[in-house]
């Protein structure tokens, strides 16, 4: 059986990977470039007072992936639910007249 690919399989999986990247490798380099801190939270000293911040904010980072694994999620649930065309031709294939 040959898969075949459309454009919906095309862009879900761009746009899934995409969002993914950007999130992990993409804002992961940004973050080694600005320097100090890598962690998620803000650095603080004894004080309590926040001495440094990561560059960019790991709700958005966080938000990025989780939109990529909910588009692929919905890619998923599509595939379930649309028939492919081998199969709608079977379909029609096994219907008799009496």
């Amino acid at each position: 059986m040959q898969q075949h690919t459309t454009v919906i399989d095309k862009a879900a999986m761009a746009l899934s990977g995409g969002l993914m990247l950007l999130g992990v490798v993409v804002l992961g380099i940004v973050e080694i470039l600005a320097g100090q801190p890598y962690g998620a939270a803000p650095l603080t000293n004894d004080a309590g007072e926040v001495i440094a911040t990561p560059m960019v904010d790991p709700t958005l980072r966080t938000g990025l992936v989780l939109a990529g694994l909910l588009v692929l999620a919905l890619y998923g649930a599509y595939r379930l639910v649309a028939p492919t065309k081998d199969e709608a031709a079977t379909a029609q294939q096994e219907i008799t007249a009496d």
